[in-house]
């Protein structure tokens, strides 16, 4: 036996199912549920507070079926991989909440001017139609995109698509915006089922048992959902009216174009190639196929390229954008499934699950409360893994201005949407959105200000400077 064959023993060891096996049909189905109950929440989650912020009522069962089937479709093209296009791993993929920030934006822009809820679908699908383009397009040298998207810049957005969701999660706990002025808002019963989602959801989290640990938003939920039943808050009176299949229809809705609302979401397809790439290497590092060479740079342009292919899908079918999910390299980790081809079986449970709007029916009747306990760990998660990427980058002082304008300018324009009232009605839309704001500001930033000298740099100088008394580097005149 060779060196090199007992090296790729011991590096698979730990893997049941390695890239290119196929596991029988039970195993497969067993892997896949676990997939399905990781991602479900992140499937569903960001269709829900849409819906519910923007108003969108009677469409949101629809919605709902319509992001499970296109995860389904997407989740295929990762995993099978049609031509260029496609991973060619066991990677999930689903609607994602780095959109929602800007999604919401694109929605308020229609709303405030009178749009109906059929114009605010239209453009928000039509933007991310055309937006997802953009993907598409840097998925061919995605590795030199870090050239420009460097860490500082996509850590100050990440942080800007989650502090200001935030504030969408704390209204949820409330009661929801529709309750937001009446005496019903901050009511002891919208906080007590509220604090029961987030309670159970910390508790389960700190479980022994890692498949408690993936599940806890689930089982948060549906823990939630039983105590608002119990307290008499649910209401399924609407459920028996829906159809019993949902029928995917391209651009139900309409297609509407808005500049506007297009800019932040291109800069968001910038970020999620980037974000893509990294999970991809994590997929690559657990399913053991190597992260270096060839191969591994036509599989990250393969999987970007269908994170932008799949977004243009959902939005033709009446979903938001898509990206890979990260949270499923740890059910990879945890079941030593790595196989593609159980991917498939993923893809055909969502889809089905997607052809039944019941599904979304019951989701729907779930009280804000219940869905802010939960969204509010989550978002909180967003936020801070924008700080575990910003902590990646050397925070020196020209880095930390970056941040520190940029985040400032971001959160103060979601707060203070009035101080842009004087400028043109399309930038004043451009920049009231957070995400926008922030990363004009943060790559505008790291454009034009000069790198600067390190401290090993400056102590390295005041060592080799002669003793006749020069001033040390960074020292003000």
């Amino acid at each position: 036996m060779t060196q090199d064959t007992k090296t790729t023993q011991v590096k698979n060891h730990d893997l049941l199912y390695s890239l290119h096996d196929k596991p029988s049909f039970w195993p497969s189905t067993f892997a896949a549920l676990q997939h399905v109950l990781a991602s479900l929440v992140g499937v569903i989650t960001p269709t829900l507070i849409v819906g519910g912020v923007l108003g969108l009522g009677e469409h949101i069962p629809y919605l709902i079926s319509m992001a499970l089937m296109v995860s389904g479709v997407g989740t295929f093209i990762q995993c099978r991989r049609i031509g260029p296009v496609g991973a060619g791993m066991l990677c999930l993929q689903g609607t994602s909440f780095a959109f929602l920030t800007a999604v919401l934006s694109a929605g308020f822009i229609v709303k405030n001017r009178g749009g109906t809820p059929e114009d605010i679908l239209a453009t928000i699908f039509g933007v991310s139609f055309c937006a997802a383009f953009i993907e598409v397009f840097l998925s061919r040298f995605v590795h030199k995109l870090q050239k420009v998207i460097t860490p500082v810049v996509t850590g100050t957005i990440i942080i800007l698509i989650g502090i200001p969701l935030i504030k969408v999660a704390m209204t949820d706990i409330g009661g929801g915006f529709s309750a937001l002025k009446t005496d019903n808002f901050g009511s002891f019963d919208n906080l007590l089922l509220a604090g029961i989602v987030l309670v159970s959801v910390i508790l389960l989290n700190r479980s022994k048992n890692p498949m408690i640990r993936l599940a806890a938003v689930v089982i948060g939920l549906v823990l939630g959902m039983l105590a608002a039943f119990f307290m008499g808050r649910l209401d399924f009176s609407h459920v028996a009216d829906l159809p019993l299949v949902s029928i995917p229809v391209p651009f139900k809705f309409g297609f509407q174009f808005d500049l506007a609302a297009f800019i932040p979401l291109a800069i968001l397809f910038c970020v999620s190639a980037m974000e893509t790439t990294g999970d991809l290497t994590a997929n690559s590092t657990i399913s053991r196929e190597p992260v270096k060479g060839p191969v591994y740079i036509n599989r990250i342009r393969g999987g970007v390229l269908a994170d932008g292919v799949n977004s243009m899908i959902a939005a033709v079918f009446n979903s938001m954008p898509s990206t890979t999910f990260s949270q499923n390299n740890g059910v990879i980790a945890l079941t030593g499934v790595a196989s593609r081809y159980v991917g498939i079986y993923v893809a055909a449970i969502l889809f089905i699950m997607g052809l039944f709007p019941i599904i979304g029916g019951v989701l729907q009747t779930m009280p804000k409360p219940v869905l802010g306990g939960a969204t509010l760990i989550m978002f909180g998660t967003v936020a801070v893994a924008g700080i575990r990427v910003l902590s990646q980058a050397q925070l020196d002082r020209r880095n930390m201005m970056i941040v520190a304008i940029s985040v400032g300018l971001g959160i103060g324009v979601s707060t203070v949407p009035e101080v842009l009232q004087a400028l043109p009605d399309m930038i004043e839309n451009i920049l009231k959105s957070p995400v926008a704001m922030g990363a004009i500001a943060a790559i505008s930033l790291s454009l034009i200000l000069p790198e600067g000298h390190t401290q090993e740099d400056e102590e390295q100088a005041e060592e080799e400077a002669p003793a006749s008394g020069k001033k040390k580097l960074g020292e003000v005149g």
